[in-house]
């Protein structure tokens, strides 16, 4: 049976898009998976999206990045911020390395091209219910291109280690491996023998030490670091 620790609710969704025939689409998409009962707001900048959400939203924010107000990034950094409960994912035009690291920084877990045919789109939605962190496929291979090949096994002789060689200590470093085999947290405890909670209190402190804010974007920032091979 599927495990649902992990999943995430699809509604309420926060469509934040400026062009209307690509708001039309999504909300068909949601509703195809959803169900026509699902609640969807869209909203066409990024003072309409703050607007729409209280304090205590919940569920998905679907981010352009182009919008006529800002860009998207900015969006998605105030949202991981203010309303932490908010799962964001980016569907834009826009794949070059620069954009997609940077919102992967800001808080998205996701990362989708506009491009993609309806399905998918649709099954990549899917895949952020159960709790996945989709990046298409094009994009993910663009940005392993630009991760450095694998250190030397030594170091020179004598050679002061740079404060980011012990960012992570050992036990952070095991949990960052298991995270980016694609372990939940839960997982993560059973098998090395410490409770959930102490597992997420080591992810958090990840986090702060690689500056991101979700699991896809630690495992990526730890494999340009080199600390993931």
């Amino acid at each position: 049976m599927e495990s649902t620790e992990n999943s995430i609710d699809l509604s309420p969704t926060l469509i934040v898009e400026d062009n209307g025939p690509m708001q039309q689409r999504l909300l068909r998409l949601l509703v195809e998976l959803i169900g026509s009962d699902t609640q969807i707001t869209t909203a066409g900048s990024i003072a309409a999206a703050k607007a729409h959400l209280d304090e205590n939203a919940g569920g998905t924010a679907l981010v352009d990045i182009g919008l006529p107000d800002g860009n998207g990034i900015e969006l998605i950094a105030w949202l991981h911020e203010h309303r932490p409960q908010l799962t964001i994912v980016v569907i834009s035009a826009y794949g070059d390395e620069e954009t997609v690291l940077a919102a992967l920084r800001a808080g998205a877990i996701g990362y989708l091209l506009k491009e993609r045919e309806d399905i998918e789109l649709s099954l990549a939605l899917q895949s952020i219910q159960r709790g996945g962190a989709p990046i298409d496929p094009f994009v993910a291979r663009r940005i392993l291109t630009l991760l450095p090949a694998a250190p030397p096994a030594s170091s020179t002789p004598g050679a002061p280690a740079s404060d980011n060689d012990h960012a992570l200590s050992d036990r952070e470093t095991e949990i960052l491996h298991l995270v980016a085999r694609g372990y939940s947290n839960r997982e993560i405890a059973e098998m090395i023998a410490l409770s959930r909670f102490t597992i997420e209190g080591y992810t958090k402190t990840i986090y702060r030490k690689l500056a991101v804010g979700s699991r896809t974007a630690a495992v990526f920032e730890a494999k340009s670091r080199g600390w993931l091979h």
